[in-house]
């Protein structure tokens, strides 16, 4: 086979490979969609958080980049994420002063109940790692979702630079167990859980509340959240994760860069 035919063949293999691991994502972001638009319960009706919670999650969000944007330099590179109140900031940034600077803008907000600062003093990531990370999140969710006796839907999953970061409202056990799927993906080089723990019987009765308001919903509100969904992102050449079976779990830490968000916030 000559050569042009080896590396042809290598591309297409490539593309459909990384189009299954996020076909399952993609649709269900699609069927969301639709379940969405029929009624407004529907999204509410997979999530642990209150209402009020995800509204303050999608405002937080909006005000913190938005800031940032403002108040440091063009160089850094900041993500926020926000869960029940709860902001996890990664990326990089030139120095500590940035990084204060990033941590103290998010503070200035109202109902910030702690901030999660795991950002990196270090150059800003390139394209290529970028879209790795943006290909381990898909990963990590399509593992998640097949996995038995949990629900994606209580996961919240961040990657930068290869480490996998974890929020939910979850108990211990889930916490665990969402930990040890995301380590066992390929690619993945260390798990963070900065999940917010519930007591098992606090699980029950969400579970409880989430199928009363499910029983008037589209059958689709079982679905992840659209906005977390990452539609079948393909790797470049330097995607490096390994076979499964030549990789051995990823190690899976506590987050120790927890701080107390505003004091003004609702608790």
């Amino acid at each position: 086979m000559s050569a042009y035919r080896v590396k042809s063949t290598f591309v297409r293999t490539t593309l459909v490979v990384g189009l299954v691991a996020g076909l399952a994502a993609t649709l269900q972001g699609c069927v969301l969609a639709v379940g969405a638009a029929a009624g407004g319960s529907a999204l509410v009706a997979t999530d642990r958080r209150t209402l009020g919670a995800q509204t303050e999650d999608r405002e937080i969000q909006v005000k913190a980049m938005s800031l940032i944007s403002q108040n440091l330099p063009d160089n850094a590179h900041v993500n926020v994420t926000v869960f029940n109140r709860r902001v996890l900031l990664t990326g990089e940034v030139a120095g500590e002063v940035s990084k204060a600077r990033a941590e103290s803008v998010v503070r200035s907000l109202n109902n910030v109940n702690a901030i999660v600062n795991e950002l990196t003093i270090a150059p800003a990531s390139d394209f290529s790692s970028r879209s790795n990370d943006t290909y381990l999140e898909g990963r990590v969710k399509t593992a998640l979702i097949a996995e038995k006796n949990i629900s994606a839907n209580n996961y919240k999953v961040v990657c930068e630079r290869g480490t996998l970061y974890l929020m939910g409202l979850v108990t211990a056990d889930e916490g665990n167990r969402g930990a040890d799927v995301a380590s066992r993906v390929p690619g993945v080089v260390q798990v963070v859980k900065v999940f917010q723990y519930i007591q098992p019987q606090e699980a029950v009765a969400a579970s409880a509340a989430t199928a009363s308001a499910a029983s008037g919903a589209p059958a689709a509100a079982a679905q992840p959240e659209a906005a977390d969904v990452t539609s079948g992102a393909v790797p470049d050449s330097s995607v490096t994760s390994r076979p499964l079976e030549q990789q051995s779990p990823a190690p899976v830490s506590n987050s120790t860069s927890v701080h107390p968000g505003n004091p003004k916030a609702v608790q």
